[in-house]
C-alpha cells in the first residue's frame, strides 16, 4: 500500500506571479472583434500554421512539425477558448511521472474516488476532469479541449474526456488528472503534453524517489518558458529525509528559474479504505486551492499570467517555424536547381548535336544519298542554278520509297539522341539528389532512368515535328509555282531537305567538319533549298524548323524533369510560408499589447503573503 506522513511546505511565500494593470493610455483601445482583435489574430495564426508543410527531410522538419502540432493544439485547446471566457473556472492540470500518485491526490483533494488509482500502469488511460456541479456546463460545452469527446463514464479511449462532478470541490476550480508524462504508451505521453498546454495552472506531482528524473524537468522548463503558473507536490517523502530532499528540490527549482513555484511536501502515510489520503496530509494543499477558488481576483491573476506567458511564447516559437519553412524552400530550390541543370545540359547536348554534324552520320547520310541520287546530284551542283530545280523535281518525284527510308532514318537518329540525353540527365539528377539529405528521402529507383514510355513519346514527338516541317514548307511555299507544279512529292522532298539542313550549323555555313562528315550533304541540302526558295527563305525555313524542334525537345525533357520537380512541389508552393507566419505572429503580438494582457504587475493568491505551509 501507499504510505504518506505529515504535510510540510517549503519556507517562503508560494507566490503566483501575474502581470496585471491597465494598458498604456497612449495605446489604442483593444479590439475585440475582427482580424485586428486578439482572437482574430490568433485564428489567423492558427490558419497560417496549419497551412505550412515541412515535407523535405531536413533536420529542422521533425521539430517544426512537432512544434506546429503543439501550437495548433494550444491555440484551439486553450488560448482561443480562454480568451472567449476569461471568467471560466480555473483549470488545474495535474501531471507527473508514472506512479507518482496523481490520481490518489486528486481523489483526496475532492474527497471522492473520481479517478482510478492502482498498481497497474498506466492507470489513467483517459483524462479525468473533476469540477463542482455548478461549473460542469462550461466543460461539457467542449470549447476547452474541443478535440476530446466528452463522456460521463470511464473509458480506455485516450481521446475521451471523462467528466465528473464533486460537490466537495469549490466552484471556480477544476482538476484534470492527465495521463503519465512518461507513459509507455505513446498516445498517453502525447496527450499528457497536450493537456498540460491547456492548463491555467500546472500542478506537477513527483516523488522522493523520482523528483530528479529528466522528463518532468523538460516539461517544467517548457512551462517556465511559457510563463505558466506552476505548483509542485513532492509526494511520499520519508520523514527522516524531508528536510534534505525538500531543500535539494528547492535548489533544483531555483537553478531552473522556478524558485517562486509553490512546493508542497507530502510525507509517507497509509491511504484509507476509499484510497484517499488522510485530510491532515493534504490540508495545506487543499487550503491553498480553497483560498484560490474563493478569490476571483487571484484566479484572474493566475489566468492572466499563464495566458500572457503562452501568448508571449508564441512569437519565438513561430519564428522557428518560419525559419524551418524558409529552409524547406531553400532546400527545394537547391534540389530543383540540380534537376534543371541536368536537363538543361540535355537540351544543350541536343542543340549541339544539331550543329556539329553528328546527326548527319551513318544511316541518315546513306539514306540521303540514296534519296537524291549521289553521283548525278553532286554533278548537278556544278551546273547552272536555273536548271537545278527541274533536275531535283525529276529526281525526287520518282523516289517515294527512299523518302520514307530517309524520314525513318532521321526519326531514328533523333530518338536515339533523345534517349541518350534523357538517360544521362536522369542519372545526373538522381546522383545530385542522392547526395543531398532532403533529396535522398524523395528518391525511388525508377528515377535513376528515363520514364518507361520515353521512347514512345520521343518517337511521337519526332513524327509530329516532321509533320510540322512539311506544313511549314506548304505555308512558306504557298505562292511558289514549284509547289503547285510538283504537288505532294515536292513538298515531302523539300521538307526532308529542310530536316537535313536543320542538322547543320545555325547560319548554314558548312564547316570543314560538316563537309567531311556529310560528304557534302549539308551543301547539297542548302543548294536544293536555295534553288527552290532563295537564300533568305532557306535561312528562314531552317531557323523555324530548328526552333520548333528544340521547343518540342524542351517540352519532352521538361516532362522528364517533372518526375523530380513534382516531389518538391509542396515545399515550392509555400515559398512565402515563412513570411506569412511572421506576419501572423506580428499581428498576434500587436493585438496582445493592445489587449493589456502584457502590462506589468505582480499578484499572489490570497493568504500567500506569509507562506502557505
Amino acid at each position: 500500500m501507499t504510505t504518506h506522513g505529515d504535510p510540510a511546505t517549503r519556507s517562503g511565500a508560494p507566490a503566483v506571479a501575474a502581470r496585471t494593470g491597465p494598458p498604456d493610455a497612449a495605446e489604442e483601445p483593444p479590439a475585440t472583434t475582427g482580424e485586428d482583435s486578439l482572437p482574430g489574430a490568433l485564428s489567423g495564426l492558427r490558419e497560417a500554421i496549419g497551412a505550412t508543410r515541412y515535407p523535405l527531410a531536413l533536420p529542422s522538419a521533425g521539430p517544426a512539425r512537432h512544434t506546429a502540432t503543439a501550437l495548433t493544439d494550444q491555440l484551439g485547446d486553450y488560448l482561443l477558448p480562454r480568451l472567449a471566457r476569461l471568467d471560466a473556472p480555473l483549470l488545474v492540470v495535474v501531471g507527473g511521472s508514472t506512479g507518482a500518485g496523481k490520481s490518489t491526490l486528486v481523489n483526496s483533494l475532492v474527497k471522492a474516488r473520481v479517478s482510478a488509482a492502482g498498481v497497474l500502469r498506466p492507470t489513467t488511460r483517459s483524462p479525468v476532469l473533476v469540477c463542482n456541479p455548478s461549473d460542469s456546463a462550461w466543460f461539457r460545452q467542449g470549447d476547452l479541449l474541443p478535440g476530446l469527446t466528452r463522456t460521463t463514464e470511464p473509458s480506455d479511449d485516450p481521446r475521451a474526456l471523462h467528466l465528473v462532478t464533486a460537490p466537495a470541490l469549490p466552484a471556480g476550480l477544476a482538476f484534470l488528472d492527465a495521463p503519465d508524462i512518461d507513459s509507455v504508451v505513446d498516445a498517453n505521453r502525447a496527450l499528457a503534453t497536450q493537456l498540460l498546454a491547456a492548463a491555467d495552472l500546472w500542478l506537477f506531482v513527483t516523488t522522493a524517489a523520482r523528483y530528479a528524473d529528466a522528463v518532468p524537468w523538460e516539461l517544467l522548463r517548457s512551462a517556465r518558458a511559457r510563463g505558466a503558473v506552476i505548483a509542485m507536490v513532492l509526494d511520499r517523502v520519508p520523514a527522516e529525509a524531508t528536510d534534505e530532499i525538500a531543500a535539494h528540490l528547492g535548489e533544483m527549482l531555483a537553478e531552473q528559474d522556478l524558485g517562486r513555484a509553490p512546493l508542497f511536501v507530502l510525507p509517507e502515510t497509509w491511504v484509507d479504505g476509499q484510497g484517499l489520503l488522510p485530510e491532515g496530509v493534504t490540508a495545506s494543499l487543499a487550503d491553498w486551492f480553497a483560498r484560490l477558488a474563493a478569490d476571483a481576483d487571484a484566479r484572474a491573476a493566475v489566468v492572466r499570467q499563464t495566458l500572457d506567458g503562452a501568448l508571449a511564447a508564441l512569437h519565438p516559437a513561430v519564428e522557428e517555424l518560419a525559419d524551418a519553412a524558409d529552409e524547406q524552400v531553400t532546400a527545394a530550390d537547391g534540389l530543383d536547381e540540380r534537376v534543371r541543370a541536368a536537363y538543361l545540359g540535355a537540351e544543350r547536348t541536343v542543340e549541339q548535336g544539331l550543329q556539329d554534324g553528328r546527326l548527319l552520320r551513318g544511316e541518315v547520310l546513306a539514306r540521303w544519298q540514296e534519296f537524291v541520287g549521289t553521283g548525278e546530284f553532286f554533278r548537278t551542283l556544278e551546273a547552272r542554278i536555273g536548271r537545278l530545280r527541274d533536275r531535283v523535281v525529276a529526281a525526287v518525284t520518282g523516289r517515294p520509297a527512299s523518302a520514307v527510308e530517309l524520314r525513318n532514318a532521321i526519326e531514328s537518329q533523333l530518338v536515339t539522341l533523345l534517349r541518350g540525353v534523357a538517360s544521362e540527365a536522369a542519372e545526373s539528377a538522381y546522383t545530385g539528389w542522392k547526395a543531398h539529405p532532403a533529396g535522398a528521402g524523395l528518391l525511388e529507383p525508377a528515377l535513376a532512368h528515363p520514364s518507361d514510355d520515353l521512347p514512345e513519346r520521343a518517337e511521337r514527338m519526332v513524327r509530329d515535328w516532321q509533320r510540322g516541317v512539311l506544313e511549314l514548307v506548304r505555308v512558306e511555299g504557298g505562292d511558289k509555282r514549284f509547289v503547285a507544279r510538283t504537288a505532294a512529292y515536292a513538298v515531302n522532298a523539300t521538307g526532308l531537305a529542310v530536316m537535313i539542313a536543320v542538322f547543320a550549323s545555325t547560319a548554314f555555313i558548312p564547316t570543314g567538319l560538316e563537309v567531311a562528315t556529310g560528304a557534302g550533304t549539308t551543301v547539297a541540302a542548302q543548294a536544293v533549298l536555295q534553288a527552290i526558295f532563295g537564300d533568305q527563305a532557306v535561312r528562314t525555313l531552317a531557323a523555324k524548323a530548328r526552333t520548333d524542334l528544340l521547343d518540342r525537345v524542351r517540352t519532352l525533357l521538361d516532362a522528364e524533369a517533372d518526375r523530380f520537380l513534382s516531389r518538391t512541389a509542396d515545399a515550392r508552393t509555400a515559398a512565402d510560408a515563412g513570411d506569412r507566419l511572421r506576419r501572423a505572429a506580428g499581428r498576434v503580438e500587436l493585438a496582445r499589447h493592445r489587449s493589456g494582457l502584457s502590462a506589468g504587475g505582480d499578484a499572489r493568491p490570497p493568504g500567500d503573503e506569509e507562506g502557505s505551509g
